[in-house]
């Protein structure tokens, strides 16, 4: 099972593809925050509908998301500060940190993941074959 971060979405959804990979997610996951980034940019549209129904039919990771999981985000952006890592995005800490808690790899093209995975257990995939 993979998270799919909105790095990849928003991608899939400038070529044309999202309403179909929404589709077929048998194995992958979104969470609230994901869930959030990519229905607060949807145009409004009939096409944009298509696909967020489509989207929120999908396995959801800590839902709801329990108080913990902003603590462990919270020490990520923290960890990273001490190490020299800049997380530009706390949103990214919060998807990483429900990432690690459910031992699941975060699918991204976000350097955010990239850097957070060089100081925690985060599992990330940058290609999906």
């Amino acid at each position: 099972m993979i998270l799919v971060d909105t790095s990849i979405w928003i991608d899939l959804l400038r070529n044309g593809r999202a309403g179909a990979a929404a589709k077929r997610t048998a194995s992958h996951l979104t969470c609230g925050p994901v869930i959030q980034e990519i229905v607060q940019g949807l145009p409004d549209n009939a096409i944009s509908q298509e696909f967020r129904e489509a989207f929120l039919t999908m396995s959801r990771l800590d839902d709801p998301l329990p108080a913990q999981a902003f603590l462990e985000a919270s020490e990520i952006y923290r960890a990273g500060r001490r190490k020299g890592y800049t997380i530009r995005s706390t949103v990214d800490c919060l998807i990483a940190a429900i990432a690690i808690r459910n031992a699941v790899a975060v699918w991204h093209k976000d350097r955010d993941f990239t850097a957070i995975a060089r100081f925690t257990p985060l599992q990330v995939v940058t290609q999906i074959r």
